[in-house]
């Protein structure tokens, strides 16, 4: 079985166990999930909207996290962790979208990467969630259900999304990573994977690598 074939019986399976799959952070406006990933680095997006539910009222527009006290904005997001790094990555942003961007997130990769703390992973997500173009948001659940499935052997963020765009259907890579997401914290966990139940062993690599050594 080649990899592309893989990658379309991948997606077909996670689509039927997933179909409303979404992203897991809560947004109204494009920056608020912006806004919301960047707090979601080496946080839960469960703990993040939590956060977010107090602070998107706090701070109702761009302009208000443009201005805030950056002390006060810091003890605000301090449940995130990092709390100092990313507060002042939240109002600098804020001020970026309104000096170069007229308030609105940019659509571009490299308008995106130019922004304070965006990488690669967020700017996929904000291209992917806002703009509806194909996205490869290449996250800890992606880049480790991807190389066990046998889609990639890289493990390199955007080394993984080089490879997976070659595979995935443009229209459906989006959701694809969504999906993957619900997966990996349901079945293909990052430790005790629940191979016996899990609908995609027959396809995935790592399983039949698992048999062979019993």
């Amino acid at each position: 079985m080649t990899k592309k074939e893989r990658a379309v019986l991948a997606e077909a399976a996670l689509e039927k166990l997933y179909p409303d799959a979404v992203c897991t952070l809560d947004y109204e406006k494009p920056y608020e999930l912006l806004f919301a990933t960047r707090l979601a680095a080496q946080c839960t997006d469960a703990r993040v909207n939590i956060v977010t539910q107090t602070l998107f009222k706090k701070y109702p527009t761009l302009e208000s996290f443009a201005e805030a006290d950056l002390t006060e904005l810091e003890q605000d997001v301090r449940p995130c962790g990092f709390y100092r790094t990313k507060a002042k990555s939240l109002r600098e942003t804020a001020q970026r979208l309104i000096s170069d961007f007229g308030g609105e997130v940019p659509g571009t990769m490299e308008e995106l990467l130019s922004l304070p703390g965006v990488g690669r992973k967020t700017a996929n997500l904000i291209l992917g969630d806002v703009f509806g173009k194909p996205a490869v948001v290449t996250d800890t659940h992606c880049i480790r259900i991807s190389g066990r499935l046998g889609l990639t052997s890289e493990t390199e963020p955007a080394k993984v999304e080089r490879d997976l765009r070659k595979l995935l259907a443009p229209a459906k890579s989006n959701l694809f990573c969504h999906r993957i997401v619900f997966f990996g914290r349901d079945i293909c966990r990052a430790r005790s994977p629940k191979c016996g139940e899990c609908p995609l062993s027959e396809i995935c690599r790592h399983h039949k690598d698992e048999q062979k050594r019993r």
